[in-house]
């Protein structure tokens, strides 16, 4: 919402109207964050009892607050605006994914060199290493604000994006690095990788991010990794031939993704 927010819905969102769609309240909040001439008109469209109301309830603030002991404020390590990008607990994910990464690719190297060798742990990982940080991007039992940024304007498919767009940061030059150290080129994996992020977010908005990431992990897992460890191939899927097919998955699943932008703004 670029314009200013019109004075007849600045009239019903100032009544608590509750014919207002979700998309729309949530622009007009956002809009008011940013916009002081918006929140002036809203304060003159606001009727006198709820502005009489709000200053009693300042009042009765503030004497609590005045009456109330000092806490010791912690220093945070990570600044309060970076809830839009981080979770508290991505970090140990992570550092869980990176240690992954270098176990596979510790067992790559420990197995080069000697005849037959299974096709590279890493590139076969490569795919779904990023959903353990994915997982963590909006989920409830694992962020312990998550209430809180629900009910936020900001809420919604942007902030999650904006955290996949971390992990993503971290985890694809760790998996370049590794793959460069096996001889593994990044066009085999990095494509499908993509595919499964944003198939992950996808489905996340149907049986929750967490679900998603998980379910998506143990069917590659399952239908892939396994098989490919036994047969000691390199499954037709990571080869240069199947690049195509995982570029037309992407855009089809972002196509499907962008325009239910709403979906992660709901507290399940």
């Amino acid at each position: 919402m670029n314009a200013h927010i019109p004075v007849r819905a600045l009239g019903r969102y100032a009544a608590g109207d509750p014919g207002i769609a979700a998309d729309v309240l949530w622009a007009m909040e956002t809009h008011l964050e940013q916009c002081a001439d918006c929140r002036s008109r809203l304060a003159d469209a606001s009727d006198g009892d709820s502005m009489a109301l709000l200053a009693t309830v300042w009042v009765k603030v503030e004497a609590a607050m005045s009456a109330a002991e000092p806490v010791t404020v912690r220093r945070r390590w990570l600044p309060a605006r970076s809830a839009r990008w981080v979770t508290p607990v991505l970090v140990p994910w992570l550092v869980t994914t990176v240690l992954v990464v270098l176990v596979a690719l510790g067992f790559d190297l420990a197995v080069a060199g000697r005849g037959a060798t299974p096709p590279s742990l890493v590139v076969l990982l490569a795919p779904v290493a990023p959903l353990l940080g994915v997982a963590t991007a909006w989920t409830g039992r694992l962020d312990p604000a998550h209430e809180l940024v629900v009910a936020t304007a900001r809420a919604g498919l942007g902030m999650v994006l904006r955290r996949t767009l971390v992990v993503l940061v971290v985890v694809i030059p760790v998996l370049t690095v590794a793959g460069w150290m096996v001889g593994a080129s990044p066009a085999r994996w990095l494509m499908p990788c993509l595919a499964f992020t944003a198939g992950a977010l996808a489905l996340g908005k149907v049986v929750g991010l967490p679900r998603a990431a998980w379910g998506l992990a143990l069917l590659w897992a399952t239908v892939v990794v396994g098989p490919s460890i036994v047969t000691a191939r390199l499954p037709v899927l990571l080869s240069e031939a199947a690049l195509p097919g995982w570029a037309a998955l992407t855009v089809v699943v972002a196509l499907v993704l962008l325009p239910r932008r709403s979906g992660y703004a709901e507290l399940r």
